[in-house]
């Protein structure tokens, strides 16, 4: 069972500093152990729901997500050892190639004569009777799909910053594209098992109609499939709940004086599933599970 390195307050002497940071070290050695059995990266609070497979309370996830970054930023961890939050990377960064003349040359004749073999005229969705798109709720969710979506030409989109105009109507032109060709439009999406993930359908329809005035598009015929995370995934596969409705601004959904606590959408939920909810990051404890379920939606 993994143990989290806590340390006790007040003063603490040589000998009780070196045992922390030997739990510490310890910690550390255990995370990248688990992290070679990764296919990819994760978000830090992706690893809480990881290392709760091995131990950590619910109760602890905070502390464990804190003792992750922390040792990032101090040498305890490699600093990239987490998933970029590719929302806030870095663009315009310069290129220097490191090749000789000669192997840069001989690089640009080889790509040359296999050029042809990345043409690509015709789009797949020419043979589709749906043009689909996914919309996660978290980058660890994103990672998970993307070579599934690859694989089919899905677009993928991290739905963390969903508001902006630019991103929703990059989405609206491919729609409508894609009805103007004949295609039924499709918006997948994935993420928590909360007051909010289940009413999710709602929410977008209307983001998307809030631009038909600029874009001329309507997302009456949009379908929107709301394939996970529910209920029957989470009972089949043994996940266990968060005890409370609390937001990512730290608000709570059952506290009465929430702006949204008798909304029907809240109680509704607080009525079928209980002051409890499941995170979607979850999803990288069943990977497999996970993918399969992707792959049925398909």
């Amino acid at each position: 069972m993994l143990v989290i390195p806590k340390k006790s307050r007040g003063r603490q002497s040589a000998k009780s500093d070196e045992m922390h940071q030997s739990s510490l070290d310890s910690f550390y050695a255990e995370l990248e152990k688990i992290n070679k059995t990764i296919p990819f990266k994760v978000s830090s609070r992706g690893w809480c729901y990881l290392l709760e497979e091995y131990g950590l309370m619910k109760g602890d996830f905070n502390s464990a997500e804190k003792l992750i970054n922390d040792g990032r930023k101090n040498g305890g961890l490699p600093i990239d050892f987490t998933a970029l939050d590719s929302s806030r990377a870095f663009s315009c960064i310069e290129f220097v190639d490191s090749t000789e003349p000669k192997d840069e040359a001989d690089y640009i004749m080889d790509i040359a004569k296999k050029a042809h073999r990345n043409y690509n005229p015709v789009s797949f969705w020419n043979f589709q009777q749906y043009y689909l798109e996914l919309a996660v709720e978290k980058v660890d969710l994103k990672s998970l799909f993307e070579p599934i979506c690859q694989q089919f030409n899905i677009p993928i989109v991290n739905a963390k910053g969903w508001s902006d105009i630019n991103l929703r109507n990059q989405m609206i032109q491919r729609f409508k594209a894609a009805e103007g060709n004949g295609l039924i439009p499709v918006l997948l999406y994935c993420g928590d098992h909360d007051p909010a993930g289940i009413n999710i359908s709602n929410t977008y329809r209307k983001n998307l109609n809030d631009l038909s005035l600029a874009t001329g598009w309507h997302a009456d015929n949009l379908v929107i499939d709301r394939f996970g995370l529910n209920y029957d995934f989470i009972t089949e596969n043994g996940i266990s709940w968060v005890d409370n409705l609390e937001t990512g601004s730290g608000k709570n959904l059952n506290d009465p004086k929430h702006k949204n606590h008798f909304d029907s959408w809240v109680q509704d939920y607080i009525n079928q599933y209980g002051v409890r909810k499941v995170e979607a990051n979850v999803l990288v404890t069943r990977i497999d599970e996970a993918r399969e379920l992707f792959k049925s939606t398909l």
